[in-house]
């Protein structure tokens, strides 16, 4: 089956990712998503949540008719259309999958569990995707008699706006399965940049550049050399724009002039040995060496307290501003319009 064809899409766990994921498929006019989670108040929840990702903003349907839900219009017309299904089981959101995908939680026990259910309901030519953070298909897969069908495509949060899809299959996976996926998110039209990683490695490579990233500013607030929002305002106007249109390896190659990268490591690679050697470790379990997690958390609530609905609003729309920034075409004339 060719990956640009209408896709009948079945989601599991409809949290943050989950619902941002329904709004992403949705926005291809020809798919039908089936939604299940247990939450008891899921319908709800779908009425509520699912149109703030789809672009409808709350308080701007409220002026209209303050006395309405501002998610009914969108949402209603999308289940009495058939393009939204919202399912009370398992079996029901599966029967008709030509893919599954599960944003449940970061559990081993939990996956292994739920993809040998979806396994006995599924149609064997479904494609079996999970959006996990870090946990790998491999791993995830034990349960299942057939372990060529599932793989890893982790988003970035919020995905309905975020470019990276990370593909990561089991070492068994079929080939035609990950061409698939990297196919369907690959569509002309599409705004997602779908990279496949070549081997397992937890928390893949993304998560994995944020967690040492995390892991020094953490250390260097500790050691007092900073504090939590200045830490910030040096990575906003410094790294932050640079790799944003460059990513990290292109900045460099630029930044050894003629030389390129080779002369960068060059020049500075006795200082880069230096500031290696001296990275911090902290631990982020248990008991011990974990003292700093207080203070990190008090500087970064007083510096930015409890998110607002508006704050979220104002930081996607942020964002969407910086793909669309990322994706134009500049001359020696400018930008092009």
């Amino acid at each position: 089956m060719s990956a640009s064809r209408p896709q009948r899409i079945a989601l599991i766990g409809l949290g943050t990712i989950g619902i941002s994921m329904a709004a992403l498929h949705l926005s291809r006019d020809s798919n039908i998503v089936d939604v299940f989670d247990t939450r008891p108040d899921f319908e709800d929840y779908i009425f509520k949540m699912l149109p703030n990702y789809m672009g409808q903003i709350p308080s701007l349907s409220s002026k209209q008719n303050p006395d309405a839900r501002p998610s009914t219009s969108l949402v209603t017309s999308l289940v009495s259309s058939g393009r939204l299904r919202i399912h009370s089981t398992l079996e029901s959101a599966c029967a008709s999958a030509t893919i599954i995908q599960e944003q449940g939680p970061e559990n081993v026990d939990w996956k292994q569990s739920i993809w040998a259910q979806v396994e006995a309901v599924a149609p064997p030519s479904a494609h079996l995707w999970t959006s996990t953070s870090g946990i790998a298909a491999s791993t995830q897969q034990l349960q299942m008699r057939n372990k060529t069908r599932l793989l890893v495509v982790h988003p970035f949060n919020p995905p309905n706006i975020m470019p990276l899809l990370e593909i990561v299959p089991a070492r068994g996976t079929s080939p035609e399965r990950v061409e698939f996926a990297r196919e369907y998110f690959s569509i002309s039209g599409s705004k997602h940049r779908p990279v496949v990683i070549r081997k397992e490695i937890p928390g893949f490579v993304g998560n994995r550049l944020a967690f040492a990233l995390l892991r020094e500013a953490c250390y260097l607030v500790k050691e007092d050399v900073v504090d939590a929002k200045d830490l910030d305002t040096i990575l906003m106007a410094s790294l932050g724009p640079r790799w944003a249109g460059n990513g990290v390896f292109e900045s460099y190659q630029q930044g050894g002039g003629e030389g390129g990268i080779r002369a960068f490591l060059e020049k500075l690679g006795e200082t880069m040995q230096n500031v290696w050697d001296g990275q911090g470790r902290v631990n982020v379990l248990g008991d011990e060496g974990t003292e700093w997690k207080e203070k990190v958390i008090a500087q970064v609530d007083e510096a930015y307290g409890t998110l607002s609905a508006e704050q979220i609003q104002e930081k996607e729309a942020r964002l969407k501003d910086f793909v669309r920034i990322q994706t134009k075409k500049y001359t020696p004339e400018g930008p092009e319009v």
